[in-house]
C-alpha cells in the first residue's frame, strides 16, 4: 500500500538566513506567541543532549504541543541510526536535511490527516532549531562507532558485541524476557577469496552485512564475529520468532547472487540459533549457537539449525 508524501529538502544554510529575516517577502508570516514559545523551548532543551535518539525524540515531543503528530521517523545511513517514535500513518511530511553539502539523515512526521500549508511552514521553521544540535550529535555517535565497529564491514566489533550482550543479558534476566542470538557463516568463503581475490570477498562481506541489517528491528544489532562469520543479536525474541528471522535471512543472502566479472555469484549462508534457557549464562547461550551452526554446516549448508 502506498501513502501520499510530501518530500522535501533543508539546507540548514538557507533556514538560518530566514531565521535572522533574510527570506522571500510570501514566506514571512507573523508567529504566534505560542509558537514563538516553542521555538525558544526548543532552542534550549535539544541542546541539552549529544545522544541523537534522544534529542529527536525531545523534538517529537515538543512539536506535538503546537501540531498534532501520531509519528516520527528518521535515518541516518552513515551511523547506521534508525529511530521510529509514535505509530505509523498515512500522511508524511518528510525532509532530506543538509548542512554544508553534508547529509543530517532523513527525518519523517506523520500522521492520519494532511497538513496544512501553514503547518509545513512551521515545521521547517521549528526544525532549524535541530541543526547543531543534531550535528554535534551525529559527530559524536560517528566517533564512538568508530572504535565499537569493524571497519570493512560497518558491523558491530568484537568490543561492541561483549558489551550488548552483557546489556542485553542483563535486561532479560531483569525483565524476564527472551533473548535470542544467530550466529551467520558465508559458505564457501575461503574459496571466494582463492577463485576471485580478496577484493572480491570484501565486497561480499559487506554485501551480506548491508543485507542482514536490511532485514531486521532498529534494537536487533549486528557484529562481526571474525572472518565470514557473524553474531546477530535478537532483543525480546523467542526460540519460534528468532527462528522465521533466520529463515528470512537465509533467504536474503540467496537473492544477493553477487556479480563477478559478468557472472553471478550466487551465495548462500548457514546459521545456528540458540535461545537463552534459565538460569544460563551468555556464553553458553553463544557456544550452542556456533555448535548448531557447525551442525548446519555438517549437513550440507544453506540452512539453518536450532540449538537443542
Amino acid at each position: 500500500m502506498s501513502f501520499p508524501t510530501t518530500t522535501n529538502a533543508i539546507d540548514f544554510d538557507s533556514a538560518r538566513l530566514q531565521r535572522h529575516g533574510f527570506a522571500p517577502q510570501h514566506s514571512l508570516v507573523r508567529p504566534a506567541l505560542d509558537y514563538e514559545q516553542l521555538r525558544r523551548q526548543l532552542d534550549l532543551q535539544l541542546q541539552t543532549s549529544l545522544e541523537a535518539d534522544k534529542i529527536l525524540s525531545m523534538l517529537f515531543q515538543s512539536i506535538q504541543q503546537l501540531i498534532p503528530l501520531n509519528a516520527l521517523n528518521f535515518k541516518h545511513l552513515p551511523t547506521d541510526l534508525r529511530l521510529e517514535l509514535g505509530e505509523r500513518a498515512r500522511h508524511n511530511a518528510t525532509y532530506s536535511m543538509t548542512h554544508e553539502g553534508k547529509q543530517l539523515g532523513e527525518l519523517s512526521f506523520q500522521r492520519d490527516h494532511r497538513f496544512a500549508e501553514h503547518e509545513l511552514e512551521q515545521l521547517e521553521s521549528l526544525l532549524s532549531s535541530l541543526l547543531y544540535p543534531l550535528r554535534n550529535a551525529l559527530l559524536y555517535r560517528h566517533a564512538s562507532l568508530s572504535a565499537l565497529r569493524d571497519p570493512l564491514t560497518g558491523a558491530g566489533n568484537r568490543i561492541a558485541m561483549e558489551q550488548s550482550l552483557i546489556r542485553e543479558f542483563e535486561i532479560a534476566r531483569r525483565q524476564q524476557q527472551p533473548l535470542s542470538v544467530l550466529m551467520l557463516d558465508i559458505d564457501h568463503f575461503k574459496g571466494i577469496n582463492d577463485t576471485h581475490g580478496h577484493a572480491t570477498g570484501d565486497e561480499v562481506l559487506r554485501a551480506v552485512t548491508n543485507a542482514v541489517k536490511d532485514r531486521l528491528r532498529n534494537i536487533d544489532q549486528v557484529f562481526r564475529f571474525g572472518g565470514e562469520e557473524f553474531l546477530i543479536v535478537l532483543t525480546n525474541t523467542s526460540r519460534e520468532s528468532a527462528a522465521l528471522v533466520g529463515e528470512r535471512l537465509r533467504s536474503a543472502a540467496l537473492q544477493l547472487s553477487y556479480p563477478v566479472t559478468g557472472r553471478p555469484l550466487d551465495l548462500t549462508v548457514s546459521l545456528g540459533c540458540s535461545t537463552l534457557l534459565p538460569g544460563e549464562s551468555s556464553d553458553s547461550m553463544l557456544r550452542r549457537a556456533d555448535t548448531a551452526l557447525y551442525a548446519a554446516k555438517r549437513k550440507g549448508r544453506n540452512r539453518l539449525e536450532m540449538a537443542g
